[in-house]
């Protein structure tokens, strides 16, 4: 028997991001949508003197559950992390999702399920798309 797309633990998790939580002075947001689902996910970053994220704000209210389930993991792993390591920790993802790879980055052992349902793949990478786009918009700010 196969485990199920929407786990407890996967539904536990969209609940923490049901609720959009912005930041009141990002130095960067962005706002990506889904154009297989019409998901959307606003990122609010603050970064730190070393170009870390210090501060995220997700807001994921309007995506779908593996959406908003990858978002509240992005909020518990991304602080410290510079864009660099995101954009790895993107690639791990994606490619623990495209079977690439056995191990998924810490927190998103969870969404294993989910490598049978490729076009589910693109709703749990868009969180840390959003986030990416939002570093990027901080460092051009900051430039």
């Amino acid at each position: 028997m196969t485990e199920a797309l929407y786990s407890a633990a996967i539904l536990r998790l969209k609940l923490a991001c049901e609720v959009p939580h912005r930041l009141s002075d990002p130095a960067g947001t962005a706002t990506r949508v889904s154009p297989v689902c019409g998901s959307k996910v606003v990122a609010d970053v603050v970064l730190d003197a070393a170009g870390c994220i210090a501060a995220l704000g997700l807001d994921a209210a309007r995506a779908c559950t593996l959406g908003q389930a990858s978002a509240a993991v992005l909020m518990q792993v991304a602080p410290g992390l510079d864009a660099e390591a995101l954009a790895a920790t993107r690639q791990q993802l994606a490619d623990f999702l495209a079977q690439r790879t056995a191990e998924a980055p810490e927190g998103w052992a969870m969404f294993a399920p989910a490598r049978a349902h490729r076009a589910r793949h693109p709703s749990i990478l868009l969180p840390l798309d959003a986030v990416i786009a939002a570093l990027a918009a901080a460092s051009q700010a900051a430039a």
